[in-house]
Protein backbone atom coordinates (compact mmCIF):
# COMPACT_ATOMS: atom_id res chain seq x y z
CA UNK A 1 0.00 0.00 0.00
CA UNK A 2 0.89 3.94 -0.71
CA UNK A 3 2.49 5.81 1.75
CA UNK A 4 0.46 9.02 2.53
CA UNK A 5 1.86 12.36 1.78
CA UNK A 6 2.34 14.69 4.58
CA UNK A 7 -0.72 17.60 3.53
CA UNK A 8 -3.09 15.25 1.85
CA UNK A 9 -6.41 13.94 3.26
CA UNK A 10 -6.98 10.73 5.01
CA UNK A 11 -10.25 9.19 6.30
CA UNK A 12 -10.54 7.57 9.19
CA UNK A 13 -13.40 5.23 9.26
CA UNK A 14 -14.88 2.66 12.19
CA UNK A 15 -16.38 -0.07 10.63
CA UNK A 16 -18.25 -2.61 12.48
CA UNK A 17 -19.81 -5.84 10.49
CA UNK A 18 -19.36 -4.25 7.41
CA UNK A 19 -20.91 -1.18 7.75
CA UNK A 20 -18.91 2.32 8.68
CA UNK A 21 -20.00 3.37 11.84
CA UNK A 22 -18.56 6.81 11.57
CA UNK A 23 -15.72 8.80 9.65
CA UNK A 24 -13.59 11.67 9.76
CA UNK A 25 -11.25 13.42 7.52
CA UNK A 26 -7.72 14.21 8.80
CA UNK A 27 -4.38 16.23 7.19
CA UNK A 28 -1.40 13.60 7.14
CA UNK A 29 1.30 15.03 9.52
CA UNK A 30 3.65 11.96 8.62
CA UNK A 31 3.75 8.67 7.29
CA UNK A 32 6.51 6.58 8.69
CA UNK A 33 6.84 2.64 9.39
CA UNK A 34 6.48 3.48 13.06
CA UNK A 35 3.24 5.33 12.69
CA UNK A 36 1.09 7.27 10.87
CA UNK A 37 0.29 11.05 12.20
CA UNK A 38 -2.49 12.77 11.42
CA UNK A 39 -4.26 15.98 12.66
CA UNK A 40 -7.42 17.99 12.27
CA UNK A 41 -8.63 21.30 13.76
CA UNK A 42 -11.94 22.81 14.14
CA UNK A 43 -14.00 22.73 11.53
CA UNK A 44 -12.72 19.32 10.01
CA UNK A 45 -15.99 17.26 8.24
CA UNK A 46 -16.81 13.84 9.93
CA UNK A 47 -19.58 11.45 9.65
CA UNK A 48 -20.79 9.71 13.11
CA UNK A 49 -24.15 7.92 13.77
CA UNK A 50 -26.92 9.95 15.23
CA UNK A 51 -27.30 8.08 18.32
CA UNK A 52 -23.68 9.09 19.48
CA UNK A 53 -24.45 12.93 18.41
CA UNK A 54 -27.59 12.20 20.51
CA UNK A 55 -25.21 10.71 23.81
CA UNK A 56 -22.78 13.59 23.64
CA UNK A 57 -25.43 16.33 23.43
CA UNK A 58 -27.11 14.64 26.09
CA UNK A 59 -24.71 12.60 27.79
CA UNK A 60 -26.49 9.44 27.33
CA UNK A 61 -23.93 6.96 26.34
CA UNK A 62 -25.97 3.61 26.62
CA UNK A 63 -27.58 4.78 23.38
CA UNK A 64 -24.16 4.03 21.30
CA UNK A 65 -24.05 0.16 22.15
CA UNK A 66 -28.12 -0.23 21.60
CA UNK A 67 -27.27 0.85 18.06
CA UNK A 68 -24.14 -1.31 17.59
CA UNK A 69 -26.31 -4.26 18.86
CA UNK A 70 -29.26 -3.96 16.94
CA UNK A 71 -26.85 -2.79 13.88
CA UNK A 72 -29.64 -0.08 13.19
CA UNK A 73 -27.66 2.83 13.27
CA UNK A 74 -28.15 6.34 10.50
CA UNK A 75 -25.01 8.63 9.97
CA UNK A 76 -25.43 12.59 10.85
CA UNK A 77 -23.14 15.24 9.75
CA UNK A 78 -20.32 16.25 12.50
CA UNK A 79 -18.24 19.20 12.72
CA UNK A 80 -14.83 18.74 14.77
CA UNK A 81 -14.39 21.79 17.31
CA UNK A 82 -12.81 23.31 20.04
CA UNK A 83 -9.41 21.18 20.33
CA UNK A 84 -6.67 20.76 17.44
CA UNK A 85 -6.03 16.94 17.34
CA UNK A 86 -2.77 14.59 16.44
CA UNK A 87 -3.32 11.07 16.11
CA UNK A 88 -0.27 8.14 16.13
CA UNK A 89 -1.84 5.48 14.52
CA UNK A 90 1.15 2.47 14.71
CA UNK A 91 0.50 -0.59 12.30
CA UNK A 92 -0.91 -3.80 13.74
CA UNK A 93 -1.01 -2.32 17.13
CA UNK A 94 -4.54 -2.59 19.73
CA UNK A 95 -4.48 1.62 20.10
CA UNK A 96 -3.52 5.12 18.82
CA UNK A 97 -2.46 7.54 20.89
CA UNK A 98 -3.98 11.39 20.69
CA UNK A 99 -2.90 14.53 21.84
CA UNK A 100 -5.58 17.10 22.56
CA UNK A 101 -4.47 21.01 21.89
CA UNK A 102 -6.38 24.23 23.07
CA UNK A 103 -7.37 25.59 19.46
CA UNK A 104 -8.85 28.44 21.32
CA UNK A 105 -5.97 30.06 23.30
CA UNK A 106 -2.65 29.61 23.20
CA UNK A 107 -2.24 26.04 21.33
CA UNK A 108 -0.72 24.08 24.33
CA UNK A 109 -1.56 20.43 24.83
CA UNK A 110 -4.39 19.66 27.12
CA UNK A 111 -4.19 15.90 27.64
CA UNK A 112 -3.21 12.57 26.01
CA UNK A 113 -6.17 10.39 25.48
CA UNK A 114 -5.07 6.66 24.30
CA UNK A 115 -8.01 5.18 22.32
CA UNK A 116 -8.24 1.20 22.28
CA UNK A 117 -9.17 0.07 18.71
CA UNK A 118 -8.48 -3.12 15.96
CA UNK A 119 -5.46 -2.49 13.90
CA UNK A 120 -5.62 -0.48 11.01
CA UNK A 121 -6.33 -1.67 7.54
CA UNK A 122 -4.92 0.79 4.72
CA UNK A 123 -6.38 1.37 1.74
CA UNK A 124 -5.64 4.11 -0.59
CA UNK A 125 -7.59 6.70 0.80
CA UNK A 126 -8.47 5.47 4.35
CA UNK A 127 -7.92 3.25 7.10
CA UNK A 128 -10.20 1.23 8.78
CA UNK A 129 -10.41 0.28 12.51
CA UNK A 130 -13.14 0.02 15.12
CA UNK A 131 -13.17 1.39 18.82
CA UNK A 132 -13.59 -0.49 21.10
CA UNK A 133 -14.79 1.24 23.95
CA UNK A 134 -12.20 1.28 26.26
CA UNK A 135 -9.91 4.47 26.72
CA UNK A 136 -7.03 6.21 29.22
CA UNK A 137 -7.23 9.81 30.01
CA UNK A 138 -3.58 10.67 30.47
CA UNK A 139 -2.37 14.52 32.22
CA UNK A 140 -0.21 16.46 29.80
CA UNK A 141 2.56 15.82 31.66
CA UNK A 142 2.64 12.30 32.03
CA UNK A 143 1.84 12.70 35.98
CA UNK A 144 -1.16 10.64 36.09
CA UNK A 145 -3.64 8.48 33.77
CA UNK A 146 -7.18 7.41 34.47
CA UNK A 147 -8.96 4.39 32.68
CA UNK A 148 -12.39 5.93 30.87
CA UNK A 149 -15.42 4.06 30.17
CA UNK A 150 -14.59 0.27 32.13
CA UNK A 151 -18.15 -0.08 32.38
CA UNK A 152 -19.14 0.58 29.15
CA UNK A 153 -16.28 -1.70 27.81
CA UNK A 154 -17.63 -4.54 30.03
CA UNK A 155 -21.12 -3.89 29.09
CA UNK A 156 -19.51 -3.91 25.11
CA UNK A 157 -18.01 -7.35 26.00
CA UNK A 158 -21.22 -8.77 27.76
CA UNK A 159 -23.34 -7.70 24.43
CA UNK A 160 -20.65 -9.53 21.77
CA UNK A 161 -19.63 -5.85 20.45
CA UNK A 162 -15.77 -6.79 21.97
CA UNK A 163 -15.27 -10.17 20.89
CA UNK A 164 -13.04 -12.54 23.66
CA UNK A 165 -9.85 -12.47 21.11
CA UNK A 166 -10.35 -8.80 20.73
CA UNK A 167 -10.53 -8.70 24.55
CA UNK A 168 -7.56 -10.36 25.45
CA UNK A 169 -5.83 -8.25 22.51
CA UNK A 170 -6.97 -5.20 24.33
CA UNK A 171 -5.62 -6.87 27.74
CA UNK A 172 -2.20 -7.13 26.17
CA UNK A 173 -2.62 -3.47 24.40
CA UNK A 174 -3.04 -1.35 28.21
CA UNK A 175 0.35 -2.90 29.59
CA UNK A 176 1.87 -1.67 26.46
CA UNK A 177 0.38 1.69 26.64
CA UNK A 178 1.23 2.18 30.13
CA UNK A 179 4.90 1.03 29.61
CA UNK A 180 5.07 3.78 26.80
CA UNK A 181 3.64 6.59 29.35
CA UNK A 182 6.02 5.41 32.04
CA UNK A 183 9.31 5.40 30.28
CA UNK A 184 8.25 8.53 28.28
CA UNK A 185 8.53 7.17 24.81
CA UNK A 186 7.61 7.07 21.64
CA UNK A 187 4.69 9.95 21.08
CA UNK A 188 5.07 11.04 24.74
CA UNK A 189 8.67 11.33 23.99
CA UNK A 190 10.08 14.71 25.30
CA UNK A 191 12.41 14.99 22.49
CA UNK A 192 10.80 14.06 19.58
CA UNK A 193 7.32 13.14 20.69
CA UNK A 194 3.81 14.79 19.79
CA UNK A 195 3.63 17.35 22.37
CA UNK A 196 5.20 19.89 20.51
CA UNK A 197 3.04 19.71 17.64
CA UNK A 198 1.22 22.72 16.26
CA UNK A 199 -1.42 22.35 13.28
CA UNK A 200 0.02 23.61 9.98
CA UNK A 201 -1.83 27.13 9.62
CA UNK A 202 -1.60 26.99 5.39
CA UNK A 203 -3.26 23.22 5.41
CA UNK A 204 -7.15 24.12 4.19
CA UNK A 205 -9.61 22.28 6.70
CA UNK A 206 -10.26 18.37 5.62
CA UNK A 207 -12.85 17.69 3.93
CA UNK A 208 -14.42 14.09 3.29
CA UNK A 209 -14.42 12.48 -0.13
CA UNK A 210 -17.85 11.39 -1.79
CA UNK A 211 -16.22 7.57 -1.64
CA UNK A 212 -15.53 8.07 1.99
CA UNK A 213 -18.37 5.63 2.64
CA UNK A 214 -17.42 2.92 0.04
CA UNK A 215 -16.67 -0.54 1.60
CA UNK A 216 -14.13 -2.01 -0.54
Amino acid sequence: MREFRAGETAVRRDVFRRKVWSAQALRVVEDTPEALVLGCAPGAESLAPTTWIESLLTGDEAVRLRALTDGNWQLGQWTWRSTALLEWVPPGTWFSVNAFFDATGDGQLSRWYVNFQRPMRRTPLVFDTFDLLLDLVVAPDLSRWDWKDEDEYAHGRRLGVVSEVEHRAVERARGEAVAMIEEGVGPFAAEGGLGGWRPEPHWPIPQLPASALTLS
